[in-house]
């Protein structure tokens, strides 16, 4: 038997512990998921239904335990339908966290999960394109991502396949080409499509932003990505990232929040090689 302790006349052990502590990790990711949503209206709705049903139940009132029950034995589907959204991004953050999934796990030592040289880009383009596009009041949505291709976004919109140019952003998302709603999709160097389909956020957000922030933020919500925002309003420009939306940036500061992002596996090598060399002279 695993050792522990008494309350009274309880008797928890070390695991019992330990199931409380990931259950509150549990529940408290779960809220920091709804929070600010609709879905904690429906998840107290919810509750308050279980709740009335438990005291109906314990009064023993037949006819409306009979009809609450009906509710309540299909409780677990009932609860994938209504936070369908919630659990898609708890999984969705649950693979962008795994180590098999990161650009650092496990799989990442395998040789065809080795980064190529070509993979890293200019990015000088980008920011000119958008400097030129926030100059002239021109809306923008632009999406970066170094691992995957995102292939589901991108096939929402047109493919394109192109290398990455200021011209070329700027010819895509002029208020008269057929491409320029919707977002574009740049990874490694490349762009792989625009006029795409981004998910919405279901935040609540500040009355300043429009569909293009909200877009940008769901997608970072969504994927491993960083999204560059220029407004059509007042030509801000804007980064997305994990959920958080960074406004009315410089070109300098639009500048290191991508390199920021295209680099930060390779800020930690290094402190791990160091790490490793110390560990070797004391050896020695």
């Amino acid at each position: 038997m695993i050792l522990g302790f008494n309350i009274g006349f309880l008797e928890v052990s070390i695991v019992d512990v330990l199931d409380i502590a990931l259950v509150s990790f549990l529940l408290f990711q779960v809220y920091s998921l709804m929070r600010g949503s609709v879905a904690v209206r429906i998840f107290v709705g919810f509750l308050s239904l279980y709740l009335i049903y438990l005291v109906v139940r314990a009064a023993e009132m037949e006819l409306l335990s009979a009809i609450l029950g009906q509710f309540m034995g299909v409780g677990v589907i009932a609860a994938i339908i209504l936070f369908q959204q919630e659990i898609r991004k708890f999984l969705l953050l649950l693979g962008k966290t795994t180590s098999f999934n990161s650009e650092n796990g496990f799989l990442s030592n395998l040789p065809w999960k080795k980064r190529k040289a070509g993979d890293e880009f200019n990015i000088t383009p980008l920011i000119e394109a958008s400097k030129s596009l926030g100059g002239t009041n021109t809306g923008a949505l632009i999406v970066l991502s170094k691992g995957s291709e995102l292939k589901f976004y991108s096939e929402s919109g047109d493919l394109i396949d192109a290398i990455v140019s200021k011209r070329l952003l700027i010819s895509i998302f002029n208020k008269t080409s057929p491409l320029h709603d919707g977002a574009v999709i740049i990874h490694k160097g490349r762009i792989r499509a625009a006029r795409c389909v981004l998910p919405v956020t279901e935040k609540d957000v500040p009355a300043q932003f429009g569909l293009r922030h909200k877009a940008a933020i769901g997608m970072s919500e969504a994927t491993d990505t960083v999204i560059l925002i220029v407004s059509e309003e007042t030509g801000q420009l804007s980064v997305a990232r994990n959920g958080t939306i960074f406004h009315n940036l410089s070109n300098q500061e639009i500048r290191s929040k991508i390199n920021d992002y295209l680099t930060e596996d390779k800020k930690k090598k290094p402190k791990e090689s160091k790490k490793e060399t110390t560990e070797q002279e004391t050896v020695k």
